[in-house]
């Protein structure tokens, strides 16, 4: 007996559609030639960086940092662990990338669906080395260590304690108890010298109130007899189902093959665009038991194809919202039967989701064309420079050829409110999913009019 969750549909329907579009992903690179165009990083940080003249980073307290939530401030030795400050383009870049974006996806442009290196990225839209140094150097003078710019040049990270961010951002750190948990955060909009201004956009996070999985647990169905029906028998009947008598409702869960059929995809595996040579970069914050994904290939008559672990840093472990992984994993192999499948995943710190370092160690290492990430923040969460961030991250991608979906959510412009028994904020869709350069994915039901034959 084989017992089967159900879940979101918008979180599987993301892995799903992130798989169709590895059954054919192509890939070429931008002449040196065309980049020559783009005029060299210039040096915009001049004269000594004063730290008792400041500008303040707005919009970078978490709505949920209240004095009712407050605990109280936070021992300043406390880690504060790979944070990241995030660098700002200057106006001829901002412009020059834009171009770019827009010629690679021109049919006419003789760069017509040519990417970047992550390489090429940074030395071509990054901040000029001077100004780069000199950043790190202000930061390694308050003490911060592990100081690193990644490739594309848009983010450095770093890590130090909670008496080094409040003496070098100018916000005190507390602790706050919301959502059902304790989390550090900064009372107050942070600071940077005024002379940093011209490259450092802000502190991307300050506070441990990070994205969170977006599949939802709903009843458990069960496949009673053990068997998967075989694709080519006449007039199958729903085995994966389970009614819900308070709602009047009967759930018919969808196998790989049903997706198959529905989107007429056996014409194409039978062609060999199955996914095979491509891969598939799923973004988590949890390790998962890869057993699971060889079972669900196994039940379902897929060929063997194991997904692989690939840690971003520091292994995460097995965590609560490891479903998820599993969930995405899965699904994403299913319909690209022959891709290869990369779950990428971080252990989260006291101010950095796990989702934000995967997903960008996947990006700054073009770690694969097409990547899908279920986890969402609504924008107002996310504050000024998260939502740069993030938008920032998926422009790269762009420019890199991979193309990145991310869930919407089931909760539409409420995601603010998700998991929440009623509407106290403003309305706001997920900020992870809401920028120009990624793939917003939804949900969808496949109603046959309660006809199964």
């Amino acid at each position: 007996m084989i017992k089967m969750p159900r879940f979101a549909i918008g979180s599987c329907y993301g892995a799903f559609i992130t798989a169709l579009c590895a059954l054919g992903a192509a890939a070429g690179q931008v002449p040196q030639e065309y980049l020559s165009r783009v005029a060299p990083p210039a040096v915009r940080v001049f004269g000594e960086i004063d730290d008792h003249r400041n500008r303040v980073l707005r919009g970078n307290t978490h709505p949920l940092a209240t004095a009712a939530n407050d605990l109280g401030p936070v021992t300043p030795d406390r880690p504060m662990l790979r944070m990241f400050l995030l660098l700002r383009r200057s106006p001829e870049q901002e412009a020059a990338l834009k171009q770019l974006l827009t010629d690679q996806q021109d049919p006419k442009s003789k760069i017509f669906h040519q990417w970047l290196t992550p390489q090429q990225f940074g030395a071509t839209f990054g901040p000029a080395s001077e100004d780069l140094q000199t950043i790190k150097n202000w930061l390694a003078a308050h003490g911060f260590t592990g100081v690193s710019v990644n490739e594309g040049r848009t983010i450095i990270e770093f890590s130090g304690s909670v008496g080094q961010v409040q003496t070098t951002f100018h916000t005190a750190i507390h602790q706050y108890n919301a959502q059902g948990g304790l989390h550090l955060a900064n009372q107050s909009d942070p600071s940077i010298p005024t002379a940093l201004w011209p490259v450092v956009r802000g502190v991307v996070s300050l506070n441990g109130f990070g994205p969170r999985s977006m599949a939802v647990r709903g009843p458990t169905g069960t496949m009673t007899d053990g068997q998967f029906r075989s694709r080519s028998a006449v007039n199958p009947k729903p085995q994966f189902t389970i009614p819900v008598p308070e709602d009047f409702t009967t759930f018919y869960w969808l196998s790989p093959y049903d997706f198959a059929a529905i989107y007429d995809l056996l014409p194409l595996w039978n062609a060999g665009l199955d996914g095979t040579g491509q891969t598939i970069a799923i973004v988590g914050e949890t390790d998962i038991n890869l057993t699971d994904a060889e079972q669900f290939r196994a039940l379902f008559g897929l060929p063997v194809n194991n997904p692989t672990i690939v840690h971003a840093g520091a292994g995460p472990g097995m965590q609560p919202d490891e479903i998820e992984a599993d969930l995405d994993v899965e699904w994403s192999g299913a319909v690209a039967r022959g891709a290869k499948v990369e779950l990428v995943s971080a252990a989260s710190t006291e101010t950095t989701p796990g989702v934000d370092l995967a997903a960008l160690y996947i990006v700054d290492n073009n770690l694969a064309p097409v990547m899908s990430e279920s986890y969402g923040l609504c924008e107002m969460f996310l504050g000024t420079t998260g939502n740069e961030f993030e938008a920032a991250m998926w422009q790269q991608a762009a420019a890199q050829g991979i193309t990145v979906f991310v869930s919407s959510g089931d909760q539409g412009s409420a995601v603010c409110d998700a998991g929440q028994d009623e509407s106290t904020h403003s309305m706001a869709v997920n900020g992870l999913a809401s920028t120009p350069y990624n793939v917003a994915v939804g949900g969808t039901d496949f109603n046959q009019r309660g006809q199964f034959k």
